[in-house]
């Protein structure tokens, strides 16, 4: 099939399949549109369109450049707070040594991380610098800016480690004193600390491309250093969500097999289990949660270049666009302040209280702010724009009210996700007392339940507040997106899925706050119990003296434990926002995919329809990997346990004189997990990426079908999955705290639901979400280097290279399972 929208000007058909590919490489095609070719307004030029009182776009974002440093700062300076919290030397050398094993896993990971950019380098290679003839030197910025994206991705997870491991011991020592406020606070600075230098980052990155490249090359590395960051944030997020599972199980299974405590320190498993709850639990959300942020940018530039013909309209976007994320830094940074001073009033000296109603305040106190400095900004912005010599007073606030359904999910789907998933919960309840007498088996169907309820109301929710900002697009902005009515609505309705998106991360710092907030109270716990600190002679009157603390160890127990289920809680609230941003940003990168293949909405639109084929196959298709995937990650956290539980068991030291596991067992529990985690990834990258081309190569509608189903199939799988996890594991923190059932045929029920609810939240579902933002990104590239095939004629070329890439994609889908399967040795 020819796709209209590209044409090969003056290149004589060569025979044979070597001389063709050389032709196709070094022919110079010209693109009506691509991304290739995007090219950014002149933001310096006042004639398109000015702001405040005659600033030009490029003046106003370049202060947002000094936003983005304060927001570092801000960072910075939260980070040396918790730093210098007080702490005794038996708590931190254990946070040290959790530490100094996340340093060496993330070491691995980046050098593996960099093997995959491999894979990905070829293709960009390919594409920018053969099939689009592109100079020596931009192909390598290109490059350069897919390294950025990959560093970016590993920097924020390397510092969100840190601070989380200084912070863990410190929330530990800080409940020894037996008061509930700085258990709270501790991890809520280690938190807002995270967010803050992720967003500031990932922001300060992305304005130098857009003020200091080139308007020509800015869109071109927009996409490489999208790309890169989706690569990193895959790989971190499947990688560390297969360690953490593999050790959280082979850690929890002791518990039944030897009937000791939580994170006893006699068990080799509990240091890995620290290292995963940051590899899982930290460096996957933070790296996700960078990539997220920044791909959905890019999804919106792209489709702005692509659907918007006008440059004074595009300019106006754009730079509105920009000072709303700038402000969203303000926002959060406001909220904090201004939430901490209010719960420290509230709660400071108070022996214990809600550890959620802190959390849940500062979501609903940053969603509102950020309402109220998106419609005074706008108003600022763009109250009284015109285009073409035509007023439109209405635009600003109906962007800003679609913003806002986006910024409202931020706040309502944590909400919804509590219904499921909090220890008040009443589907988390039921959980508790179906276990009573139906033990493991309907603790685990009652899990099950609660996840499909939970799926269910969140495709409402999200459908709702969609449905809202297509109505709402209709208006003003259908009228200047582009000319042509009949295009205009389509593409004012997409436009608005983007900022629902875009919306979702209004309160971006915020967001990686809470989830972050969940493996700093997790690790408090262990780092508690491996100290050891109730052991040590003459504790109590050496901490009085050093520290001038009264001692309560029991309060100090129950406290962290606590707010374990608060985190808990906390962490699954986090994970729909990621996975619901990358399914409704997904969709407005695969209809800039739609806008190449359509060349503007203007021919094959019929094939966008089950009427079309390739197109039902295609959706038919993108089911079927997200199932694959599910399995394929479960698979490889399965395996990986079974051999940690078999390490495990035969060293577990038990002998009355044992007081700690050795070093050396668990360093090897870790190595075992880090082992399974880079096979397990190796395999699914390496399907996904193979899998992508292929898709691309057999037809480009085929490929739409089947990103569209890889997007919605993965947000209801993604969401069950993640809420039924969560209710399992806050089911147990009920039994554990609450019943304090401890040893009982009740918790072994509980443990053995969470245990297969582990890999639900903490590995399939979570990283359903890279994958799917990598797939669509990556997809840009492929996808038109097969049409340039089609182009020239050689369809059956085309199918050819499907074939291989579709032998390659089942080769890694079959070692997937077959390569990673249970033998006994």
């Amino acid at each position: 099939m020819k796709n209209p929208c590209i044409t090969l000007q003056g290149k004589k058909q060569l025979s044979g399949v070597l001389p063709f590919l050389l032709s196709v490489f070094f022919a110079q095609p010209s693109f009506a549109s691509s991304e290739a070719n995007l090219v950014l307004p002149n933001l310096k030029d006042a004639a398109l369109a000015s702001f405040l009182g005659g600033m030009t776009g490029w003046q106003l974002l370049a202060y947002g450049l000094l936003v983005c440093l304060a927001g570092l700062v801000f960072g910075a300076v939260i980070y040396g707070q918790v730093k210098s919290r007080p702490v005794h030397r038996s708590m931190a050398e254990v946070s040290e040594l959790i530490y100094e094993t996340c340093k060496t896993y993330m070491q691995t990971q980046g050098k593996f991380i960099l093997l995959l950019e491999v894979f990905i380098g070829i293709i960009i290679v390919a594409y920018f610098g053969w099939v689009q003839h592109m100079a020596v030197g931009e192909v390598v910025l290109i490059l350069a800016f897919s390294l950025v994206g990959i560093a970016g991705s590993f920097g924020v997870a390397w510092f969100g480690i840190r601070i989380n491991t200084l912070a863990n011991s410190r929330t530990a020592f800080a409940s020894l004193e037996g008061k509930a406020f700085p258990v709270y606070s501790i991890p809520m600075k280690s938190g807002i600390s995270v967010g803050m230098m992720l967003i500031s980052t990932e922001l300060l990155i992305m304005l130098c491309i857009m003020l200091f490249i080139s308007p020509e090359l800015a869109g071109k590395c927009f996409i490489g250093f999208a790309i890169g960051e989706s690569l990193g944030a895959a790989a971190l997020r499947i990688a560390g969500g297969i360690f953490t599972k593999i050790a959280d199980i082979g850690s929890d299974l002791m518990k039944i097999v030897f009937k000791v405590k939580e994170d006893d320190p006699r068990n080799p498993g509990v240091i890995a289990d620290c290292t995963g709850d940051n590899a899982g639990d930290s460096v996957g959300p933070t790296a996700d949660g960078f990539e997220t942020y920044g791909v959905t940018g890019v999804a919106l530039i792209s489709f702005i270049l692509l659907a918007v013909p006008e440059a004074a309209v595009q300019v106006q976007l754009l730079v509105w666009i920009f000072v709303m994320r700038v402000m969203m830094i303000v926002a959060s940074g406001i909220s904090y302040i201004g939430n901490e001073m209010v719960m420290k009033a509230k709660f400071g000296n108070a022996a214990g209280f809600d550890f959620e109603a802190p959390l849940t305040s500062l979501v609903w106190v940053t969603s509102i702010v950020s309402l109220l400095i998106t419609f005074i900004v706008s108003k600022l912005l763009i109250g009284n724009i015109a285009i073409g010599g035509k007023m439109y007073a209405d635009l600003w606030w109906q962007l800003s009210l679609i913003i806002t359904f986006g910024t409202l999910a931020g706040a309502i789907i944590p909400e919804v996700v509590k219904v499921f998933t909090s220890v008040n919960s009443r589907h988390v309840r039921e959980v508790v007392t179906a276990s009573r007498e139906g033990g493991a088996s309907l603790n685990i169907l009652s899990g099950l339940t609660a996840g499909n309820f939970s799926a269910f109301w969140m495709g409402v929710v999200i459908v709702g507040l969609m449905t809202g900002a297509y109505l709402v697009s209709q208006g003003d902005l259908a009228q200047v997106i582009n000319p042509d009515p009949a295009k205009a609505t389509v593409m004012a309705a997409v436009f608005s899925f983007g900022l629902v998106a875009f919306g979702f991360l209004g309160m971006g710092p915020v967001t990686i706050a809470v989830d972050s907030y969940g493996p700093v109270t997790d690790n408090a716990q262990s780092v508690y119990e491996l100290s050891t600190i109730e052991q040590i002679p003459g504790i109590e009157r050496e901490i009085k003296d050093s520290f001038g603390i009264a001692i309560d160890f029991d309060k100090a127990k129950a406290l962290l434990e606590e707010n374990d289920g608060c985190g808990n809680t906390f962490k699954a609230t986090a994970k729909p926002v990621l996975i619901g941003t990358a399914v409704v940003g997904a969709a407005t990168m695969v209809f800039s995919i739609i806008m190449l293949l359509t060349n503007g909405l203007t021919d094959n639109v019929s094939h966008l329809s089950m009427l079309h084929p390739p197109f039902l196959l295609g959706l038919i298709t993108g089911g079927a990997t997200i199932f694959w995937f599910s399995g394929a990650s479960t698979q490889a956290v399965s395996t990986g346990a079974y051999r940690a539980v078999e390490f495990i068991k035969l060293n577990m030291k038990l002998d009355e004189g044992s007081t700690k596991a050795n070093v050396e067992d668990s360093k090897r529990v870790v190595a075992i997990c880090t082992l399974y985690a880079q096979k397990g990834m190796f395999n699914i990258f390496l399907a996904v990426f193979f899998g992508t081309l292929a898709c691309a190569f057999i037809e480009p509608f085929f490929f739409i079908g089947y990103l569209i189903s890889l997007a919605i199939i993965g947000l209801y799988q993604a969401v069950f999955m993640a809420n039924a996890g969560g209710a399992w594991d806050n089911a147990k923190k009920v039994v554990e705290t609450e019943l304090r059932a401890k040893g009982t045929e009740l918790h072994a029920a509980s443990v053995i639901g969470d245990t297969v609810g582990d890999p639900f939240k903490d590995t399939s579902s979570v990283a359903m979400n890279p994958i799917i933002k990598f797939t669509t990104l990556f997809g840009l590239l492929a996808v038109e280097m097969a049409v340039g095939l089609v182009a020239q004629g050689q369809q059956g070329l085309a199918w050819g290279l499907a074939a291989v890439f579709l032998v390659l994609n089942l080769v890694f889908v079959y070692r997937s399972f077959y390569g990673m399967r249970i033998e006994h040795q």
